[in-house]
């Protein structure tokens, strides 16, 4: 398992990131964002209905191997939870994540 996807989001003096950073949408860009100490960390994504088609994760080089991409991962699930909806992980880290938090296994789109 990565220590990225384990590690819980951390400040710059290895504290926990603010409790009001949350993850939002941002539909008009397609993508969930997480901001940071004056830098946004995204996943952009696709709409097709109630799917999210999660294509790619970036994160600043400032705000790297600090768990925000964890952070901003599981946020980004819970309000495609929240929603009623579901996700197609195109991205490697997000099915990753996926795969290694059974909790978000159910979101994943199935194909009839």
């Amino acid at each position: 398992m990565s220590d990225e996807m384990n590690a819980p989001p951390r400040g710059p003096t290895g504290t926990s990131a603010p409790a009001g950073s949350a993850v939002s949408d941002r539909p008009p860009r397609s993508r969930f964002e997480l901001a940071l100490e004056d830098s946004v960390a995204f996943i952009q994504y696709q709409r097709v209905g109630k799917r999210y088609v999660l294509l790619h994760v970036e994160v600043p080089p400032a705000l790297r191997r600090r768990g925000i991409a964890a952070q901003l991962t599981s946020g980004a699930l819970d309000l495609v939870r929240a929603r009623g909806g579901t996700v197609e992980a195109r991205c490697a880290y997000v099915a990753r994540y996926i795969a290694q938090h059974a909790q978000y296994q159910d979101l994943l789109h199935r194909q009839l």
